[in-house]
């Protein structure tokens, strides 16, 4: 072959591939263009029930009373001390009871992570059990447990555990025990998943190394195991930012959050315009919560799940 022949081989080799690539590439279209009409019924469900509501709640916001565009709402969130000690309690409540759950929740989802398969099924019930129940009865069932002449006080002064009956309901704390049990099971569940998933020839490994198993707990298998436990406790914290009914009956009107600051505003003066401003402020602040916690704890690899032989 002259050199002229092999100058210019691979020009007709790229001139016969680039009809294929714009085959394929076509293709590649339609298929997209195929799936997204496949998809457009369940797109189309989402922006009814979640895209249009959330812009028409901005568009509320910015509406004065007399019905014109103003920022008077926003004005007055963020002259009022009020709404600030309102998202001050909300977050500290949510914090507080995310802190607890992953306290609590935890070493029980470590614990049920060792038992044999059919024993853990069956604890499991336990912790799935709270969800056939509604949240109501169950609010309203610590409620009698906690009153001061509940069966918490009652049994507490017959084992002599203090004299009188304590406030432990109308208050943080029994608003914390409430939230708490509603929301334990929404971070013993991935963190479960997380740490099944974990490749127990690791902690062998590490114990064939010479390690304790302190060690090899905390510097292999907690480690493995963080994903799930992030995942947990970005959804209680999420969850408990939009809680209305257990802080309303057991806070007794001394924890206000700002669900219960919406529903007053509107039942009470009819507001939909301050209404939906505290709304959007609270969307806001939850966005910018997961905003962080992307930046901070590669959100990514926490809502993939968890963790062991990756």
């Amino acid at each position: 072959m002259s050199v002229a022949e092999s100058l210019q081989a691979p020009v007709g080799a790229r001139a016969e591939e680039a009809p294929n690539a714009a085959g394929l590439k076509s293709d590649a279209v339609k298929e997209r263009m195929q799936l997204l009409g496949l998809c457009s019924p369940a797109l189309l469900l989402v922006a009814v029930t979640m895209v249009l509501p959330v812009i028409w709640l901005f568009y509320l916001s910015f509406l004065s009373d007399e019905g014109t565009f103003s920022l008077e709402h926003y004005q007055r969130l963020t002259a009022s001390k009020a709404y600030a000690r309102i998202f001050y309690t909300t977050f500290q409540v949510s914090v507080l009871t995310t802190l607890v759950c992953v306290a609590i929740g935890y070493p029980l989802a470590y614990f049920l992570a060792q038992l044999p398969r059919r024993a853990a099924a069956l604890c499991m019930i336990t912790v799935l059990l709270p969800f056939w129940t509604s949240l109501l009865v169950r609010t309203y069932a610590w409620l009698v447990l906690l009153q001061r002449k509940g069966l918490v006080n009652t049994w507490a002064i017959e084992l002599g555990l203090w004299d009188e009956p304590i406030k432990i309901v109308h208050n943080l704390n029994g608003t914390l025990i409430g939230m708490v049990h509603i929301m334990l099971p929404f971070l013993v569940l991935p963190v479960y998943a997380s740490m099944k998933a974990i490749d127990t020839d690791y902690v062998k490994a590490a114990a064939n190394l010479g390690a304790s198993p302190i060690q090899a707990f905390w510097k292999v298998f907690f480690p493995l195991s963080l994903p799930g436990l992030f995942a947990g406790a970005l959804i209680v914290f999420v969850l408990c930012l939009g809680f209305f009914v257990t802080p309303a009956v057991l806070g007794g009107g001394r924890v206000i959050m700002v669900a219960m600051s919406i529903t007053d505003t509107i039942e009470l003066f009819f507001n939909w315009g301050a209404a939906s401003a505290l709304g959007v402020v609270l969307l806001v602040m939850t966005l910018g919560s997961l905003f962080a916690a992307s930046k901070l704890l590669n959100l990514d690899r926490i809502l993939g799940g968890g963790g062991g032989g990756h």
